[in-house]
């Protein structure tokens, strides 16, 4: 059986970091998506729809390399939403500070959006190949397919100079929503309703999901655990 091959499309450290945590072996090939020229093109404006049409333009583009030739491809993408206005990377300190203004002791919600791409070979006979009575098909099922992970985060009620001292690690800068869970933000989030995976950018169980609608299930992709 040829080995399964997962490659993240996304320059996401923490994404990367969940992903071996959960024990699934992947490779990272980043895209060259342009972000603004894409929710442009589309003029898509919902905070759900955008982030799974980033996740699914992701995916396309490194699908699209030679590279992925004969792999699975996830793309990802993240969006917060807080009174109905979608709040992507802010990139600028003073563009952090007002939006933490604005979310201390209030609540929202964050949507990842997975898309996943069956790159490998499809097999002529869909139904499988079979030589000596055992089922050799191993190939792919051209599967291109996606799903939403929301989830609510409520944040603490912070003080000016915790803003700023947030604000002053430049961790905000380039995350969506400008908080994480899981390293610096973490401090300042009570309570998630929801998936909080979805939270640090990507939901396993829903990848677990999306694997299986291409045949595929995440135990053959668990990285070997050492013995003893």
């Amino acid at each position: 059986m040829t080995e399964l091959h997962l490659i993240l499309a996304s320059a996401s450290p923490a994404r990367t970091k969940l992903l071996t945590d959960a024990g699934i072996a992947h490779s990272v090939l980043v895209s060259d998506v342009d972000e603004d020229a894409v929710t442009a093109r589309y003029g898509v404006t919902d905070p759900a729809d955008t982030a799974l049409l980033l996740a699914r333009a992701k995916a396309e583009a490194v699908a699209s390399l030679p590279d992925a030739e004969g792999a699975l491809v996830l793309g990802c993408d993240s969006v917060f939403e807080l009174d109905g206005e979608p709040y992507g990377k802010p990139y600028e300190a003073d563009v952090a500070r007002r939006r933490w203004q604005r979310m201390s002791g209030r609540h929202g919600v964050l949507h990842t959006g997975h898309w996943l791409i069956d790159c490998r070979d499809v097999p002529a006979d869909a139904a499988g190949d079979y030589e000596d009575g055992e089922d050799t098909n191993d190939g792919g099922t051209g599967a291109t397919v996606g799903a939403i992970a929301s989830a609510g985060v409520y944040f603490a009620q912070l003080s000016e100079a915790e803003i700023d001292a947030y604000i002053a690690t430049g961790e905000p800068l380039q995350v969506a929503g400008s908080f994480t869970i899981d390293s610096f933000g973490g401090a300042f989030i009570e309570k998630v309703d929801g998936d909080p995976h979805a939270v640090v950018g990507l939901s396993v169980s829903t990848l677990r999901r999306l694997l299986s609608d291409a045949e595929v299930a995440i135990t053959d992709l668990w990285l070997p655990r050492p013995a003893g």
